[in-house]
């Protein structure tokens, strides 16, 4: 089993949960209201009147066989408009309960 952590402009909650739907990933737990910044490029999303974007995360668990069928997915959101900004983070889970 993996964990991934998808962060993405709050704009893209629609397409993410529809994407999540659709490979039959069951379970998830998701966080609203993020601020932050990307570290290569992409503006801060603060939430500010200077920088009124703000992000979504949402937290699977899934097997391991459909890791690069999401990454995938992701990725052809970020795609469609780097400007909006998706990442997705990938670690491994030893143990679960």
């Amino acid at each position: 089993m993996k964990a991934v952590l998808i962060v993405f402009n709050t704009a893209l909650t629609d397409k993410v949960e529809y994407m999540i739907d659709k490979l039959n990933i069951r379970g998830f737990t998701q966080w609203d209201g993020l601020q932050g910044r990307g570290s290569v490029d992409g503006d801060p999303h603060y939430g500010t009147h200077t920088w009124p974007e703000i992000n979504t995360s949402t937290l699977c668990i899934v097997e391991d066989d459909k890791v690069d069928i999401l990454l995938e997915k992701i990725q052809k959101i970020d795609e469609i408009d780097k400007r909006v900004g998706i990442r997705a983070f990938v670690w491994n889970i030893e143990r679960m309960y």
